[in-house]
């Protein structure tokens, strides 16, 4: 991370008015968590067709055994790394406007974030395919699958997007709004891979924002997108910002 181009984004965060933080899988890896792309991610394990909404609604137990052992057997103990907890001081400190993840691993809100904008939801939550309820995991018994609501005894999912849902209108549109007022957008540990979610730093940028990219290696984002690329690791180049902020 080169010293000048820190000093730069110190300098547009702290003129900023309003700064938003977009967020992908490369921020949770230092709290353990694996990207699901990738050589050593999860895909790379498991057949993505497990969280195909038909696959699941036509193979439930099937489903669910795979589901719990990457989200709750493994993702559940995950603590949130300190890029997590800069992004909630920041919030704290006024100087953070909302964050927009593509993590489903309520890292965030653990963290100290309260305006998160899930854009693919939270597996901390879940919801009853027939009535809608919607509980917390940690109510939840995984020895017993496939998951049933205790309200209506119907199959339940986790409260994140599988392959054929669509995006939360509630996270989209929150996300298109705080992006088109933004003068400031930090992404962080993103590829630019995942669409529509992808599409939010560049809905920012067209508004005049300044895009900060926070990322050890080059993305889709770096070069037609970041106006400065720190070279680093997440928590490592948040630190360094909030020393100097």
């Amino acid at each position: 991370m080169r010293e000048s181009q820190l000093e730069k984004a110190v300098n547009i965060l702290r003129n900023s008015k309003c700064t938003i933080a977009f967020t992908g899988a490369g921020i949770s890896v230092e709290s353990g968590i694996p990207p699901f792309r990738g050589e050593n991610g999860i895909w790379a394990k498991y057949d993505p067709e497990v969280l195909d909404l038909d696959f699941f609604h036509e193979n439930p137990l099937e489903s669910w055994k795979v589901i719990r052992e990457i989200f709750y057997d493994f993702f559940g103990v995950a603590k949130p790394n300190d890029a997590h907890k800069v992004l909630g001081r920041l919030e704290q400190k006024g100087l953070l406007e909302c964050v927009i993840t593509q993590n489903i691993d309520n890292l965030h809100q653990e963290g100290g974030n309260t305006v998160v904008y899930e854009f693919h939801g939270n597996s901390k939550k879940m919801e009853c395919t027939a009535c809608n309820y919607h509980f917390p995991s940690v109510e939840v018994d995984f020895n017993k699958l496939p998951v049933t609501c205790p309200k209506c005894g119907g199959l339940v999912k986790p409260a994140f997007i599988f392959f054929g849902e669509s995006i939360p209108p509630e996270a989209y549109q929150g996300s298109l709004e705080a992006a088109r007022k933004a003068d400031v957008c930090m992404i962080i540990g993103s590829l630019g891979e995942v669409m529509p979610a992808a599409m939010v730093p560049w809905e920012a940028k067209r508004n005049g924002a300044t895009i900060i990219e926070i990322n050890p290696k080059p993305t889709n984002f770096t070069g037609p997108l970041s106006d400065i690329h720190l070279v680093a690791k997440a928590s490592e180049a948040l630190l360094a910002l909030e020393q100097k902020l």
